[in-house]
């Protein structure tokens, strides 16, 4: 099977730029594509359906990672503003970094001249990149010198990334999801945005079961030209218990999101058994390689090109992914982390 990319054009007027709330919707009553492998049927519903589309016995897995408020500036020796996006905290005062060049409310990729080595983000703060990551052409290791702990020092000088289709800036709380506890993430995990708690409580009181994973998301604007980079990620024990069991009871695996997929399929052995992790994971997942694991995804809709769009084809299917796509783009669902989702079930 080809692992070339899912290529479309895609019309900027279904580039979501701003939460459903600010259009007079609930959370969860963004669309929702629901797409069978079995048999390449295609249904047109609402998130707030969830519950209609699987059954006791189920196991949907959700990230807790929260988002933190990743995007900052830096000044120059010569009063250049570079805005800066916290991608992912290897260690220390060692960051994995991207720089930006501003472009009104938002910022563009850094092309060109290599960007300032050393930054003043004012208060005693500063950062230095040190090299390009793994050989990336946008993303730097960086060293940062914050005058007190990262979360703290976020809080007070930080904000949520957002890019240009996001017409205005929006507060971390329109970047988190309902069962977010741990912050880490440079960007939501954005396909369990549309989940309420009483979307869950229906889930849980009708038998199906919800657990969680942790993986704290990198920036996600290198997606469209890069594999992803390696991630933190921990499947607790419970929840590989939980999953083992749901395959071994015949139910259905199903992931909130690449990251929950990525996580699963990590912790998984050749035969798809889970095994509690607690590591940084390089996995990329192909049609080739497939998935061991994870039956369905629900997920939100992704750039052309994009490497995520490997790991939809690896559970939908070649064939089911072009037309999901197709369907898509006819039906004008909504793209990005404020829009519409795609449930794909085998």
């Amino acid at each position: 099977m080809s692992i070339s990319r899912l290529s479309f054009e895609l019309p900027t007027h279904l580039e979501t730029n701003e939460p459903p709330e600010a259009r007079g919707l609930a959370r969860d009553a963004v669309r929702m594509l629901v797409s069978h492998r079995g048999t390449g049927e295609l249904l047109h519903s609402t998130f707030r359906d969830l519950p209609l589309f699987v059954r006791p016995g189920d196991l949907v897995v959700v990230n807790t990672s929260a988002t933190i408020p990743a995007a900052i500036d830096g000044y120059s020796n010569d009063h250049q503003r570079v805005v800066i996006h916290l991608s992912t905290h290897l260690e220390g005062e060692l960051w994995v970094v991207e720089p930006r060049r501003p472009l009104g409310t938002s910022s563009e990729r850094w092309r060109g001249d290599e960007p300032p080595q050393s930054l003043s983000l004012g208060q005693r703060a500063r950062l230095e990149l040190l090299e390009p990551y793994r050989d990336s052409d946008r993303l730097w290791t960086a060293r940062v010198e914050l005058p007190r702990p990262a979360l703290e020092w976020l809080a007070d000088h930080g904000r949520p990334i957002h890019y240009g289709y996001v017409k205005r800036p929006w507060p971390i709380e329109a970047y988190q999801n309902v069962y977010a506890t741990e912050p880490g993430s440079a960007e939501m995990p954005s396909a369990g945005r549309p989940f309420t708690p009483e979307l869950i409580a229906r889930l849980v009181a009708m038998g199906v079961g919800v657990t969680p994973v942790l993986l704290h998301a990198g920036v996600a604007s290198l997606e469209a030209d890069e594999r992803p980079f390696p991630e933190r990620v921990k499947v607790p024990a419970f929840t590989a218990n939980r999953v083992n069991g749901t395959r071994r009871a015949g139910g259905r695996v199903i992931a909130v999101g690449t990251t929950v997929v990525r996580a699963l399929e990590s912790a998984s052995n050749f035969t798809g058994r889970v095994e509690p992790l607690d590591a940084w994971t390089d996995l990329v997942i192909t049609p080739e390689r497939g998935v061991r694991v994870v039956d369905g995804m629900l997920t939100g809709w992704h750039q052309p090109d994009a490497s995520h769009l490997w790991m939809l084809e690896a559970i939908a299917g070649r064939e089911l992914l072009e037309s999901s796509y197709l369907a898509g783009l006819d039906g004008a669902y909504r793209w990005h982390e404020f829009g519409d989702t795609h449930l794909i079930l085998p």
